[in-house]
């Protein structure tokens, strides 16, 4: 590994990035809100990556992209790059099927097994690249171009940010990872105060996090937050909970929030007064309900970037900052000067990859523009 300096995701996504809400930070591009009638979808209401309606913005994002460029070309083709075969690789077959364009996928996610090489294809002509090696990307071009998808103005790159672009999964991931965890935790010790914890709150975390209760917390961090709040404070036990979780007596987070809405009455005025806030988060729709738990995951986050010297061994690099995925920087640069048009998506709600108002007039920046190290083979 090699570290190859300093730079944003910035250099090559500009500010073609969207992230979990669907408003794109280039002010001149349509966001969801804009583009709600066109593709009939109900107010109040953000689709989560693996859903077709997401594809169906993402297209007409897209295509307004586009013509913006005053480019002549309509997009014929897909190219994406992500980290995960279940929800990128939806994502991709979503989008491909919105906007009628054949597509190729990138899906990468080192491992200590020999470098490998699988390429699925499905019924409608799409195939997946399937790599443990991010440095295999270099393959996929060539591979690309084999399969007629020239890198020219007719071709469209999407590029997954969250370990991919920024902490490859299998590499640098983990790094992002901790900044979340450590934000749960931050969160929680700061509401509960002398009543917290840290014990009790990693063994609820820790399980409620595994694959197993996924169905129950919708493998969303904003809800397994608030759950490990509420046992913190003492309202309900995590055996007790877990039990019935198994016993299929709580099958869904929402049956967790209805019964602290029962017993709203025990919890300090504090949290009583969160869990309002949250309730009515969630019986909007949204998908981001813990607001201050987000924002502490911005701040978690961007203390991980850049901060070290240059000079910093790589090794050391890899396990305290997110770094940007240099063989992703190379392959975008590449494509991007033969006329690609790219985007950058991330399911990271805005609240945890932008900073607010008075973060903002101190220089704090969104994970896109900040400065940190690149790294690759």
């Amino acid at each position: 590994m090699k570290n190859y300096g300093r730079t944003s995701l910035n250099e090559f996504l500009g500010e073609r990035v969207v992230y979990r809400n669907l408003e794109p930070a280039d002010p001149h591009l349509p966001g969801l809100n804009d583009l709600r009638d066109t593709v009939d979808i109900a107010p109040g209401k953000i689709p989560r990556k693996s859903e077709t309606d997401y594809a169906r913005v993402i297209v007409k994002l897209l295509e307004q992209a586009q013509e913006l460029r005053g480019i002549r070309h309509t997009i014929k083709r897909l190219l994406f790059v992500g980290d995960t075969q279940l929800l990128d690789g939806t994502a991709f077959f979503n989008i491909c099927l919105a906007g009628e364009w054949p597509g190729i996928a990138f899906i990468g996610s080192e491992n200590a097994k020999p470098a490998s090489i699988e390429v699925l294809p499905n019924a409608a002509g799409q195939r997946l690249y399937l790599a443990n090696r991010w440095a295999a990307l270099v393959d996929f071009a060539g591979y690309a171009t084999s399969c007629g998808f020239p890198a020219d103005e007719s071709t469209i790159l999407i590029l997954d940010i969250d370990k991919t672009a920024l902490g490859g999964r299998g590499r640098n991931g983990h790094v992002i990872d901790r900044a979340r965890v450590q934000a749960v935790q931050d969160t929680v010790a700061g509401l509960l105060g002398a009543a917290f914890d840290l014990n009790a709150f990693h063994t609820a975390y820790d399980l409620l996090n595994q694959p197993e209760f996924h169905p129950f917390t919708a493998d969303n961090q904003d809800y397994l937050a608030y759950i490990c709040l509420i046992l913190g404070s003492g309202l309900y036990r995590l055996e007790a909970v877990v039990a019935d979780i198994r016993e299929k007596h709580l099958v869904s987070f929402e049956g967790f929030l209805a019964r602290v809405e029962a017993r709203v009455r025990e919890l300090p005025p504090r949290l009583a007064d969160l869990h309002a806030d949250i309730y009515a988060n969630v019986q909007k729709g949204d998908p981001t309900p813990f607001k201050s738990f987000r924002r502490n995951e911005y701040l978690t986050t961007i203390r991980c970037f850049g901060q070290l010297e240059d000079s910093t061994p790589v090794e050391t690099l890899l396990a305290q900052e997110i770094l940007v995925t240099q063989e992703v920087r190379e392959i975008a640069l590449n494509w991007q000067k033969q006329g690609v048009l790219i985007l950058g998506l991330s399911d990271k709600p805005d609240e945890a990859a932008t900073p607010t108002v008075e973060l903002a007039r101190q220089g704090y920046l969104p994970i896109h523009q900040a400065i940190t190290h690149a790294v690759g083979e």
